[in-house]
């Protein structure tokens, strides 16, 4: 195996470990998005009111983004997150302090909140169906796993063309990368298009301000590196086969 062909090898799967690291970790967290609010004292019952609906099994996607909006909500592909007082007063309010301690709590999404339907007005299940919102949030969720599973499934076959001590079979894993990398991006851009559709019809209160937290960046930055690594492995595999063929052809003349 020439040299060059054995560098690009190493670098596309070094770039390929890197961003199945960053992907993983993108899936596993939950800051994809990020609300920052005014720290609210937990002192009434209102805001009980509103941390028991967060919790509850029947929270629909007003109630749950109501409370995210108010307490610094935190929102990643399993999880929903919001920051209140480690000590809640719920009938009688503490002594107003310079600070107050804080504390997460988060809340798993359940299979059949992922796959429930959006509704064109949120928490009004008389408004009908928004299919777009519907499928826009299925693919933010299903396309990450998706891309993994091309990623894990395209170093098995590396692992295979390394046995072998052939390059060929390596223009299966760059397809794969490259697959895995439209899927990343597909799971980006969807989950973009959802936030902007959702702050459409649920605008954020006075301020709340809410930005893409290091979760979502960390997606974003790997499906660069699948891009990368998937040129790579085409690019060493098929110049090393026609410079193969080349050789072949030469001894036989």
């Amino acid at each position: 195996m020439d040299n060059r062909f054995a560098t690009a090898f190493v670098i596309a799967c070094v770039l390929s470990l890197i961003s199945t690291i960053y992907m993983a970790a993108s899936i596993g967290t939950d800051f994809w998005y990020e609300y920052r609010s005014p720290v609210q004292e937990n002192s009434s019952d209102l805001n009980k009111s509103i941390w028991d609906e967060f919790v509850s099994d029947e929270a629909d996607e007003k109630t749950y983004n109501d409370a995210l909006f108010r307490y610094n909500g935190t929102v990643g592909l399993w999880r929903r997150c919001i920051t209140i007082s480690k000590n809640m007063h719920w009938y009688s309010p503490p002594e107003r302090t310079e600070s107050f301690d804080v504390v997460t709590k988060c809340v798993s999404f359940t299979l059949t909140e992922q796959f429930m339907e959006k509704f064109v007005d949120p928490g009004n299940h008389n408004s009908g169906i928004d299919l777009l919102r519907t499928y826009l949030w299925r693919c933010q969720f299903l396309l990450p796993f998706v891309s993994l599973g091309l990623m894990c499934f395209g170093a098995l076959i590396g692992l295979c063309a390394c046995i072998c001590r052939s390059l060929y079979p390596t223009i299966a894993t760059g397809i794969l990368h490259l697959l895995a990398g439209l899927c990343t991006l597909g799971s980006v851009s969807c989950y973009v298009a959802g936030i902007e559709l959702l702050h459409q019809k649920l605008e954020l209160p006075d301020n709340v301000s809410g930005e893409f937290g290091w979760s979502f960046c960390l997606a974003c930055v790997s499906a660069p590196l699948q891009f990368m690594a998937s040129a790579l492995f085409i690019w060493a595999a098929h110049t090393n086969r026609k410079e193969y063929t080349l050789m072949k052809a030469y001894r036989v003349a």
